[in-house]
């Protein structure tokens, strides 16, 4: 049992701070325990068990994923005029936000606490102190692998600027709180504290503070947040990986060659690429050594491995099972990825890559883009659902999710779009469109692109030589295709060349063009006139 012994760690008077204060010099606290000391607690507590490994396996309960219809933003006179309200930031009144806090502050005062202080952000410049109090040891045990650990000698005066407040148990009265169920994710910018209840899903934690991020960089330091994974090669080129879950974004980073930023939250200042992170959130469904060895090795005693299951009678880790959950994860210390950067801060990127895993099999493998047409993409944000990903999906299904994270963006997405485009004309950095998903038909027809296609790609780009080659138009999405990659066969780089019928995949190609289109009209009014003329047109001359 210990307390807070840090002087005025909560300075102001305001009545949030001082009830934290209270609670955390009141209770029974666990503070910044080590990883060996989190896991032996998780285990007296019976929170998880133990895999051949040594990596604590744990569940997550109702929620095995975010909830974004449960994520609300606290509108008040600083965030009214700044906050781009609407179904992904939903507004909750500061009424609604103090009567919850009470509640799960006074549900806090019989509760074991862990709490542990971390950093966001790998560039000092930049860097937000950020405490979390958690009723799991598994979830503080998580925040210790996820977030950027701090000195023990800085612990000692550690002052939060942001507190995140995460009880699973603790459920909000929808009728009296002004939620919509008892699960709730509360982002209060004035207050600077997050409350979590209802959800035992860690991976809220780590992305309420993405959103924070999201919403004070452009504002107050001009650093663009990114949703996108990070490497470095021997001349320390920094390169980008921007994907929705399943483009291969911690996949394809994940690169024995180069050395690992970060593999989710970026920062780009007008010097660096940074990390906000201190750690990795992996997908693990269908994990092998020998697909992703640096994912699969880094899974170890201090890792967490959530809602998977066993194999029969062993202690060993099924990565195929779905029992629970197609979102198996795994959370670890980036220090368990031996090819790692430190500190996790890169240069100014000389390639971005934009992953879309199409389903519909009509987008080229790989494509250069200009700047209009990187906004454009990045704006769209496209790749697509197949059958099994969730339930009552047959068909693939197009998914639109503006800067690859629309989730986490408070502010209008053309914000950060105009950002990239500032930063792009400096001309020092080139962007590429990856399609990791169907060639030669689609879903169900043709079949996935392989993925050492995929890395001789991204490995050609890399070496400059892609760069050097000749390329062509595409008559329908107006992107570059080049002629030649190597270790890549020429008629797989043209994706028409690949179907049997040129009549279906100008079909199929125009089919992607209309929702391309159809989805950017929310931003037309709002962008300059060469990202609009980005736009794919369907060529219905390719079908007479």
């Amino acid at each position: 049992m210990s307390k807070i012994d840090i002087q005025s760690p909560y300075k102001s008077e305001k009545s949030t701070d001082v009830s934290i204060k209270e609670i955390l010099n009141s209770n029974e606290i666990k503070i910044n325990l080590s990883p060996s000391q989190l896991i032996e607690q998780a285990l007296i507590n019976r929170e998880g068990v133990l895999t051949d490994n040594g990596a604590l396996m744990c569940d997550t309960g109702k929620y095995t994923g975010r909830s974004p219809k449960d994520r609300y933003i606290v509108k008040d006179a600083t965030t009214e005029s700044t906050i781009d309200w609407g179904e992904i930031n939903q507004a909750i009144s500061q009424d609604h936000y103090e009567k919850i806090f009470n509640k799960m502050t006074g549900y806090l005062q019989s509760k074991k606490l862990y709490v542990r202080d971390g950093y966001a952000g790998a560039d000092k410049t930049y860097r937000i102190r950020v405490r979390f109090i958690n009723t799991l040891a598994w979830h503080n045990l998580f925040c210790y692998n996820m977030f950027i650990r701090p000195e023990d000698y800085k612990l000692k005066d550690f002052i939060p600027e942001y507190t995140v407040i995460c009880i699973p148990d603790f459920l909000a009265n929808p009728t009296h709180d002004g939620t919509k169920d008892q699960n709730f994710v509360i982002v209060n910018l004035t207050e600077k504290v997050v409350l979590i209840g209802g959800t035992g899903y860690a991976g809220e934690m780590k992305k309420s503070i993405f959103s924070v991020l999201n919403y004070l960089l452009p504002v107050n330091d001009n650093v663009l947040p990114m949703h996108c994974s990070a490497n470095v090669g021997k001349d320390f080129d920094t390169a980008l990986f921007f994907g929705l879950s399943g483009t291969g974004k911690t996949t394809l980073s994940a690169d024995s060659s180069r050395k690992l930023i970060g593999d989710d939250e970026h920062g780009w200042s007008a010097t660096t690429v940074f990390n906000f992170e201190g750690g990795c959130y992996a997908k693990v469904i269908d994990l092998e050594r020998e697909q992703e060895p640096e994912i699969y090795n880094a899974i170890k005693f201090g890792a967490i491995v959530e809602n998977t299951r066993f194999l029969e009678n062993k202690r060993i880790v099924d990565y195929k099972n779905t029992e629970v959950t197609q979102n198996t994860r795994t959370s670890y210390p980036i220090y368990h990825i031996e090819n790692r950067l430190e500190p996790s801060c890169g240069g100014i990127p000389k390639n971005i890559f934009f992953l879309t895993c199409d389903a519909h099999g009509v987008l080229p493998p790989i494509s250069k883009l200009s700047i209009p047409q990187a906004m454009f993409h990045f704006l769209s944000g496209y790749t697509a659902k197949v059958a099994g990903t969730e339930t009552g999906i047959k068909d693939p299904v197009s998914v639109f999710s503006p800067c690859y994270g629309a989730p986490f963006l408070p502010l209008n997405p053309v914000k950060y779009a105009e950002m990239l485009g500032e930063k792009l004309a400096n001309g020092e950095t080139h962007v590429w469109l990856i399609n990791t998903g169907w060639t030669g038909g689609p879903y169900g027809i043709g079949e996935r692109i392989s993925l050492k296609y995929t890395r001789a790609m991204i490995n050609g780009v890399l070496s400059g030589m892609v760069n050097n080659a000749g390329f062509r138009t595409h008559s329908v999405f107006k992107v570059s295709i080049p002629s030649a990659c190597p270790n890549v066969p020429s008629s797989v780089l043209s994706p028409r060349e690949t179907w049997k019928d040129d009549r279906a995949y100008y079909t199929k190609a125009n089919y992607l063009a209309e929702q391309f289109k159809a989805n950017f009209e929310k931003f037309a009014s709002i962008v300059d006139e060469d990202v609009l003329a980005a736009v794919p047109e369907p060529n219905l001359s390719k079908l007479s």
